[in-house]
């Protein structure tokens, strides 16, 4: 650029020398447009480089978020699949964990249709207009609860012929269920017992307990599904203050149930078959 300023200040000076004025000032007037020319081109290629170098700044910008993208997106598709292999092994675990509980749901309604079969039989057997003798099912368990002056004369744990009638009802419904168990609970009011070789209530409710379970076994109930137990006065169904409530206290509850560890092998063979079909 300053060559040319240079001679076009050197061309004036030689025209000056060899044109007229006239031709001078027209040569002048050229060369101030030429320089104006030039002037606005210099702004605009600078305004260009500028441009140029803003769209370059842009571009790069614009690569650098496609790169991000093309990352997220990648890493999103990652993250897609993943969620979508772990939502399906929830919703399989979800499955497995229903099936479990409809298994278990099934065993228990099972066991809960034995109960009331076993109910339905004491009570077709044993009779249900006897009232000392009484039939419920408590926690899903079924007690036949008798009263002492049916089995026993007062103080005593030999069982009477009387009582032998209402056992042999009792065996015959156990021995229809190989697979429970029959519990025998000695029951006593708190008069403490004080004669004989016994030495208080809680030998004589498991004494009780013991000489039913001997009728039950002479009738052909098995031994292994025998269980006796004695509750001496402890658990009343009502306050000892009177000569009746001490005689609804002296008692024998028979307890069918079912053999505790065949119903959880029943369980956890359900448990294992579905294991096995997953």
């Amino acid at each position: 650029m300053r060559k040319i300023v240079l001679l076009s200040v050197s061309a004036m000076f030689l025209l000056s020398a060899c044109v007229s004025k006239k031709q001078f000032t027209d040569l002048e007037a050229k060369q101030k447009e030429t320089q104006d020319l030039l002037n606005s081109a210099t702004v605009k290629l600078n305004a260009c480089i500028e441009d140029k170098a803003s769209a370059s700044a842009r571009a790069t910008a614009l690569e650098e978020q496609i790169a991000d993208l093309r990352k997220n997106n990648d890493n999103l598709q990652i993250l897609s699949a993943k969620g979508a292999s772990n939502i399906e092994k929830t919703l399989e675990s979800i499955k497995e964990k229903d099936m479990k509980i409809s298994r278990l749901q099934d065993a228990l309604t099972k066991k809960d249709s034995i109960t009331l079969a076993v109910v339905t039989s004491l009570k077709r057997e044993v009779g249900i207009n006897d009232p000392d003798i009484e039939i419920n099912v408590e926690k899903g368990v079924v007690f036949i609860s008798i009263s002492d002056k049916l089995l026993f004369q007062s103080g005593s744990y030999n069982v009477t012929s009387k009582a032998k009638e209402v056992l042999a009802k009792v065996a015959k419904v156990v021995n229809g269920k190989p697979d429970f168990e029959c519990m025998v609970e000695g029951h006593t009011d708190n008069v403490p017992y004080a004669s004989g070789v016994l030495l208080d209530n809680w030998d004589l409710s498991v004494k009780r307990s013991t000489s039913i379970i001997r009728v039950l076994q002479t009738l052909g109930v098995k031994p292994s599904q025998l269980i006796a137990a004695g509750r001496a006065d402890y658990v009343p169904l009502v306050e000892n203050n009177s000569a009746e409530n001490r005689a609804k206290n002296r008692r024998t509850r028979i307890v069918v149930l079912p053999k505790i560890d065949q119903f959880y092998d029943m369980v956890e063979k359900e448990m294992k078959n579905l294991s096995a079909k997953n």
